[in-house]
């Protein structure tokens, strides 16, 4: 997968593809991010990006015509094959785990870093295919919330974390027929040793029975869901069993469900 990040800063993802997940999937062949110098699409020789807003007020606005050109650049090596064009900015819909997974199924992404006050609308009218914000705060720039995606997206690709299971058993991923992509915040993980300072791991993650483990883990997701993002569970597909386990949560008993005999 291609990603085109249009910044007027590219140095500052030297470091971060440097690390990790994203250098790995460089490496691998997996991705291939490529950083593109706004300024490189000016016209004059200051390589101007910015003007004063009409109708006053304080700030700086990105000009249309460089980030125009630097789309256009981009759309020219694909003739006919379109890919979304993201403005990163905090007027932008709310990125979210579903939205890294369509797009890891896309062959290339743009990412465009604003800045200062803000872009051009006519860029987010006419050049973008959507708005995106990674939260209702503001930073001075893209280029944080591209790395986040960047990063979001880059992990979920065939072959980058090397267990694919991984990827889909943490918080937030779609619910669909695996049994692992619940759509819930993830359950809570333990390591050795089994005890540390007078805490000890829950039993049942030491007693090797695979059910009563994928039960455990399902119910503790759902209490972690409930008591701290319960507008996740709003239209949220319920099993008879989940159904059970939060009207124990609701009660305050917040006990394990036991799963009738005769199988409900």
């Amino acid at each position: 997968m291609t990603f085109d990040v249009i910044t007027i800063f590219p140095g500052f993802f030297g470091s971060i593809l440097e690390h990790g997940v994203l250098k790995r999937a460089v490496a691998g062949g997996q991705a291939n991010i490529r950083l593109h110098d706004l300024r490189e699409f000016t016209g004059d020789r200051h390589r101007t990006v910015d003007d004063r807003p009409f109708g006053g007020g304080p700030g700086m606005v990105f000009k249309p015509e460089p980030v125009f050109k630097a789309v256009a650049a981009l759309q020219a090596e694909s003739p006919g094959r379109g890919f979304p064009v993201i403005l990163l900015s905090p007027q932008g819909r709310l990125f979210t785990q579903a939205l890294a997974e369509d797009w890891m199924r896309q062959e290339r992404l743009a990412l465009i870093c604003g800045r200062y006050e803000g872009v051009d609308e006519r860029i987010a009218e006419h050049v973008a295919t959507e708005e995106i914000s990674i939260g209702d705060f503001v930073l001075s720039g893209g280029e944080l919330p591209a790395a986040v995606i960047l990063e979001s997206v880059v992990r979920l690709l065939p072959g980058v974390l090397g267990n694919e299971e991984s990827a889909w058993q943490e918080s937030f991923t779609a619910p669909e027929a695996d049994e692992f992509r619940h759509g819930l915040l993830d359950c809570p993980h333990y390591t050795r040793p089994a005890e540390f300072q007078g805490w000890s791991v829950p039993e049942v993650l030491l007693s090797g029975n695979h059910e009563e483990i994928r039960r455990w883990r399902r119910q503790r997701a759902l209490e972690k869901t409930w008591r701290r993002r319960p507008d996740l569970l709003s239209g949220f597909p319920l099993s008879a069993e989940d159904r059970r386990c939060l009207e124990a949560l609701r009660s305050e008993k917040c006990e394990p469900v036991v799963i009738p005999s005769s199988g409900e």
